[in-house]
């Protein structure tokens, strides 16, 4: 697939996922948004084989990419985003959707997440329609963000409005919403017990043949060589972890992420490296991983505290990395018998 790109950050360094027990582990992946995806699954009596399932998940993959890409100009959304202000479109449910949690997630950041930042990507240099990486001046930002903003869009029945000439971008929550249209088709198979990962985001349930958890490597923040930073259990829950150290430039000495904080306009400058988030939604845990990365190492770990979000902070401390994880996080990985 060429579309969607939602590049690996790190979410999984290696999926720990062992042999062993009577009944076979199933496993295949692929390319898709970018990178690729994985799927492991324990077969048991009445179960598919892998060569049945494996076209039913890239069906869902190829759905997503036709309704969701930026980087191919016959999806819906770009034909949405190709529209001038006070202009609707019809849109598929699936999209509605998760424009109402781009709503939900930016009334509760106060606006730092915002699906519509496609334009102020662009203009950094990290978008689909990027010409050049580099800051910015000053008169052009302040005109590329009168095109940003979630209050601009609204749903009035089957139809997505603007009336703004706001451009939707759906990269920080796309991954995590395939991750769980994959993990409901696996159980609608009465597949139980597997390990869903789409370009670094991931869900997991059950156990695995030989009786132990689905582990799952959390990669240290580097963008020189993989190291794992911590390893976690995952057993009913989305797991998303976003980074700024995989796509970034630098410019007079100072470095530019390509995460954003829409209520500025500009790439995130603090030390927050990457945040790890579990969910039982995977959609969710993209989105708020993402929302607490904008936020930062304070405001995001009281936002995470209030609300009982289970999070994982790495930071920067120099050339080294400090990590901080909640109550919430160590229950929900904590190995249980």
């Amino acid at each position: 697939m060429g579309g969607l790109r939602c590049a690996m950050v790190g979410a999984v360094l290696a999926i720990l996922a062992g042999c062993g027990g009577d009944e076979p582990l199933e496993a295949f992946g692929g390319p898709t948004m970018g990178s690729t995806y994985s799927i492991k699954y324990v077969r048991t009596p009445g179960t598919p084989a892998a060569n049945d399932v494996q076209p039913q998940v890239e069906r869902i993959l190829a759905e997503v990419d036709r309704q969701l890409s930026t980087y191919r100009s016959d999806s819906d959304i770009e034909g949405f985003n190709d529209l001038p202000a006070n202009r609707c479109q019809p849109m598929p449910e699936s999209i509605l959707q998760l424009v109402r949690t781009g709503e939900q997630l930016s009334q509760a950041s106060g606006g730092a997440f915002d699906l519509t930042v496609e334009p102020l990507l662009n203009l950094w240099g990290f978008g689909p329609q990027a010409r050049q990486v580099k800051v910015p001046d000053p008169m052009t930002l302040a005109l590329v963000r009168q095109r940003v903003g979630h209050q601009h869009l609204r749903i009035d029945g089957h139809q997505l409005c603007k009336d703004a000439a706001v451009q939707v971008d759906f990269n920080s929550i796309a991954a995590g919403y395939t991750v769980d249209r994959i993990a409901e088709r696996l159980g609608q198979l009465g597949i139980q017990r597997y390990l869903v990962e789409v370009t670094g985001e991931l869900k997991a349930a059950g156990r695995k043949p030989d009786g132990t958890p689905w582990r799952v490597a959390l990669e240290e923040p580097r963008d020189d060589r993989q190291v794992a930073e911590r390893v976690i259990v995952v057993d009913g829950f989305g797991v998303s972890t976003s980074g700024d150290y995989r796509n970034y430039f630098q410019q007079d000495g100072r470095r530019y992420s390509h995460t954003l904080d829409a209520r500025s306009g500009a790439p995130i400058t603090h030390h927050l490296a990457s945040v790890t988030v579990l969910e039982p939604s995977a959609l969710m845990a993209d989105g708020l991983s993402t929302l607490l990365l904008v936020l930062g190492p304070d405001e995001g770990w009281d936002y995470a505290d209030k609300q009982r979000i289970a999070a994982f902070f790495v930071m920067r401390e120099g050339d080294a990395f400090v990590t901080r994880s909640n109550k919430a996080f160590e229950q929900l990985t904590a190995v249980k018998p």
